[in-house]
């Protein structure tokens, strides 16, 4: 997820409790049955979770930056609009894409060009219905240069039709390929085959927006969260569009209500890793990260749950701030930068929530090949801790630069975690690089997504969650002009390679997985446009009677629909 998942982040430093982007999965209660149990039937069990107070307590390490779908480029963003409307599809318990807003498959032309979803009778929290309409305006919306969205560009491009074009201002928005036939019919018409479309569907850019709310709203639309209508399993309530705390209440007009337990979801901000431990030990959070000592002080508590995500993290290298050239313009300063700190202890003594050393782009265990082989058996480790390496390429760059020291400004986030990560860069930076300052510039998330949008820092912490299963989710961000490319890194080469893995290379398997693996090896250990720094694992603390929490590889990170409270009483 862009600055997302999406990752989302992003200094999503600052959600590594929260943000699950990878691993997908949930956590399943069991029930043990002694020799002085009943046995319970289905029925049973069924009241008794009825019979539970329904209500889950959580925190976010992050405010909401929008509730709006077609701005939404972040983690907490997408994870709430996951959980409160719906698209086409929805990832399920087992994350597969299955139809939800459309009522069974799709009708596919011969040519796999032509996409025809039917609408299942569903209802906005309004109690209007949701209709095809609410589709085609709320992708052409995301399209519409007005609108300012980065991921409608970035999600349609090269996939619904005229997107590309549109995005290059060729074509107006009302031309992309996507239309209502009537009120419980869409049609969307694609550029090409595209194999993951329907997962695509999933995703919180393509979620329907009600034509007549959004315009009657005007710019207070998605503000605060009466000026937003939803049609998933919860309503957002009690967000006034900065605020600290918020609350997920079941939406009764859901036309899955029946499945959903919960009847409410409580959240607060909380940045500090102790006030949230405090909270949860307390009893008054049902769920909370770990890191640094907090880990390593719970590591045997039986609470205790661990996972390996599929986000990874990177130092992003600026070449251009306002208008002027950086020092991360020089290639060599790049690599110097990238070899000049300990991974792994970094991952060991800060993070030490699981997270491992990453020398690569694309996550391990995330994207496999016909054969079962994983994608990061290719290319392995690249670009690794290596001081001598680092301080040839550090005096080379200064040479070229005609300096004998540097000044170099880390944007990162203002939570404990991230502040700790940064004084740890300082100080590994400032040892193996003679002649280099480092400066830390530490703010709330919302204000590193605007300093990122208007590409107005020099080394920023950012990461990435992937937003389909698919290495391309990553290697499409450094495109020329990408997503995630606010940092005026371009190759030709490089484009060459990720844009023929998703054209003349769709289908040939063996030569498309070696473009883009090509493609990592030049971002990383040629150009070392970016300098990866760890895959993020997540340890935190769960009371044992939340049950049933799903946890998505991409897209939205959580859902709750299938959560429920059993034997808290």
């Amino acid at each position: 997820m862009k600055n997302s998942k999406f990752a989302w982040l992003l200094s999503l430093l600052l959600v590594v409790a929260l943000f699950l982007a990878a691993c997908g999965g949930k956590e399943e209660g069991t029930k043990t049955t002694t020799e002085t149990d009943k046995e319970t039937t289905p029925e049973e069990e069924e009241a008794a979770v009825v019979d539970e107070e329904q209500v889950l307590n959580l925190i976010m390490t992050a405010e909401i930056p929008t509730m709006d779908s077609a701005l939404a480029t972040d983690a907490v963003g997408f994870d709430l609009l996951n959980n409160v409307n719906e698209g086409l599809y929805r990832l399920n318990q087992e994350n597969v894409a299955v139809p939800a807003i459309s009522e069974g498959e799709p009708k596919v032309s011969e040519d796999g060009l032509v996409y025809t979803f039917t609408l299942r009778d569903a209802n906005w929290s309004d109690g209007s219905p949701v209709t095809a309409n609410d589709f085609e305006f709320a992708w052409k919306r995301a399209m519409n240069p007005d609108t300012g969205s980065e991921y409608g560009p970035y999600m349609m491009s090269g996939v619904i039709k005229n997107a590309t074009e549109i995005s290059e201002g060729k074509v107006e928005y009302t031309e992309l390929g996507v239309k209502a036939i009537d009120e419980k019919t869409l049609e969307v018409t694609l550029e090409k085959p595209i194999p993951y479309f329907l997962s695509l569907m999933s995703f919180g850019t393509f979620l329907p927006q009600k034509e007549e709310f959004v315009t009657s709203q005007g710019e207070n639309y998605a503000k605060n969260s009466e000026a937003v209508l939803y049609n998933g399993p919860f309503s957002l309530t009690a967000w006034d569009g900065t605020g600290l705390s918020w609350k997920l209440v079941k939406n009764d007009q859901y036309w899955d209500k029946d499945t959903v337990k919960l009847t409410e979801i409580n959240y607060d901000v909380v940045k500090e890793t102790a006030t949230r431990v405090n909270l949860y030990t307390n009893g008054e959070k049902d769920r909370t990260s770990l890191d640094g000592e907090y880990a390593m002080q719970y590591a045997a508590d039986p609470e205790l749950l661990k996972e390996l995500e599929t986000s990874v993290f990177y130092f992003k290298y600026n070449q251009e701030r306002t208008g002027e050239k950086t020092p991360l313009a020089n290639v060599n300063i790049r690599e110097a930068i990238s070899k000049a700190f300990n991974k792994q202890d970094l991952v060991d003594v800060v993070l030490a929530n699981g997270s491992v050393p990453a020398n690569y782009l694309v996550p391990k265990e995330f994207s496999f090949d016909e054969n079962a082989s994983d994608f990061r058996d290719v290319n392995g480790d690249m670009a690794t801790f290596n001081v001598e390496e680092a301080q040839a390429a550090w005096e080379k760059g200064k040479a070229e630069l005609g300096v004998t020291e540097l000044s170099i400004e880390i944007l990162g986030g203002d939570t404990d975690l991230s502040k700790k990560m940064d004084e740890y860069f300082k100080s590994q930076l400032e040892t193996n690089l003679p002649g280099l300052t480092v400066t830390l510039k530490e703010v709330p998330f919302n204000v590193r997504l605007d300093l990122d949008t208007n590409q107005d820092y020099e080394i920023q912490v950012a990461g990435w969650g992937p937003d389909f299963q698919d290495p391309y989710t990553f290697m499409n961000l450094w495109l020329t002009g990408g997503g995630n490319n606010q940092m005026s890194y371009s190759n030709p080469e490089y484009d060459k390679l990720v844009n023929s893995a998703n054209n003349e290379l769709a289908l040939d398997p063996a030569a498309r997985w070696q473009a883009m693996a090509d493609a990592e090896k030049m971002l990383i250990d040629q150009d070392f446009g970016i300098g990866p720094i760890y895959q993020r694992g997540l340890m935190f603390l769960q009371k044992p009677y939340v049950k049933g929490i799903v946890a998505h590889p991409f897209g939205g990170d959580y859902s709750y629909k299938w959560t429920y409270i059993e034997g808290k009483n």
